[in-house]
């Protein structure tokens, strides 16, 4: 299933999503989020982090000042925010290389600004104000790494 689309209503529908998609990744695999500021991307993967059992939704906080937070359980979760990010020199000097030692699931927001190269799959998901809470997600899956 190549291109999945949704409208949720409110941040707990928005969560609630992110924790079925959970069930559907497998490591290794890149989840880039993207969308304008305010557009849910946080809280989708608040969803998506706590729906893998790597942290409770409540410990999943943007890590717009960290950068990356990195959740241990049966998988490595990498949370990365790259809204800082202006050059690609800020871009390596977070050393994301090391991320693909091991397989792990590395969800990115703000994944336009990722320009390294990376052989692992990945899904994009869009994310867009739809009215009020409402955010429309729509998910492009051309690698078919979906479960």
């Amino acid at each position: 299933m190549p291109e999945d689309e949704w409208v949720t209503a409110s941040a707990e529908e928005t969560i609630g999503l992110g924790r079925r998609l959970a069930a559907r990744l497998r490591a290794p695999l890149l989840v880039f989020l993207t969308g304008e500021l305010g557009s849910g991307k946080t809280t989708l993967a608040k969803g998506i982090i706590s729906g893998l059992g790597a942290a409770r939704e409540e410990d999943v906080l943007s890590p717009t000042f960290t950068l990356v937070h990195v959740f241990h359980n049966h998988t490595t979760v990498y949370h990365v925010d790259l809204y800082r990010i202006a050059s690609f020199h800020d871009l390596e000097t977070l050393g994301l290389e090391d991320v693909f030692e091991r397989p792990a699931i590395v969800v990115i927001e703000w994944a336009e600004k990722f320009t390294l190269r990376a052989d692992w799959p990945v899904v994009r998901i869009q994310l867009d104000h739809a009215g009020e809470e409402r955010r429309r997600i729509r998910l492009n899956d051309a690698a078919g790494a979906l479960q």
